[in-house]
């Protein structure tokens, strides 16, 4: 079994195929144990952020129906964001996101976690708040799919039959949600 660090692989270097607006695909060349190289396409992205937002008795999600034209439908997704502008702390750019769709700020946000999307083929790595005490400020729209959201809040308590029922099919959403029924189930217990 390998080791995290994969020893006896080597990365050689790679060189860009595609430079688009927020992703580069690129073409990797790497040298295996046995001494063979090898080329893998990597998409290259600057990574996401994510938002559990939280609000009302019983507790609701706000979750966003955005078009994805990668699929030519509209999902139900929590709202998240590529980290687009340099040097950005992902909590900004967390908050951000959450004033940009939803038109909320919070009171208290703190970090879930982080996960790669699909280690197979790109390095993005997403990173999970959840976001407490919101108050309503004016949403911020940004690009054309962020104009045409909605704003759906999704009752806690109704989430996984809408997970189970195929309604919410965003894997980020569903780890993001996972990680904060956990930090709320930890708070409970205490």
């Amino acid at each position: 079994m390998l080791s995290p660090n994969a020893p006896g692989f080597r990365f050689l270097g790679e060189r860009v195929r595609h430079a688009g607006f927020f992703f580069q695909l690129t073409t990797g060349t790497f040298l295996d144990p046995n001494g063979y190289t090898f080329e893998r396409e990597i998409v290259r992205h600057p990574g996401a952020v994510c938002v559990v937002a939280l609000e009302g008795d019983p507790v609701s999600i706000l979750m966003v129906r955005q078009y994805r034209g990668a699929l030519d439908r509209s999902i139900l997704e929590i709202p998240a964001g590529k980290l687009d502008i340099p040097d950005e702390p992902v909590e900004l750019a967390a908050e951000r996101e959450l004033a940009e769709e939803v038109g909320r700020r919070a009171e208290r946000i703190s970090k879930l976690g982080s996960f790669l999307n699909s280690p197979g083929f790109t390095d993005e790595l997403t990173t999970c708040f959840l976001a407490e005490g919101l108050l309503p400020i004016e949403r911020d729209a940004h690009g054309i799919e962020e104009e045409f959201m909605a704003v759906v809040p999704v009752p806690l308590f109704d989430f996984w039959r809408m997970v189970r029922n195929g309604e919410i099919v965003d894997a980020k959403t569903i780890i993001a949600v996972t990680l904060a029924e956990r930090v709320l189930s930890d708070r409970a217990a205490r």
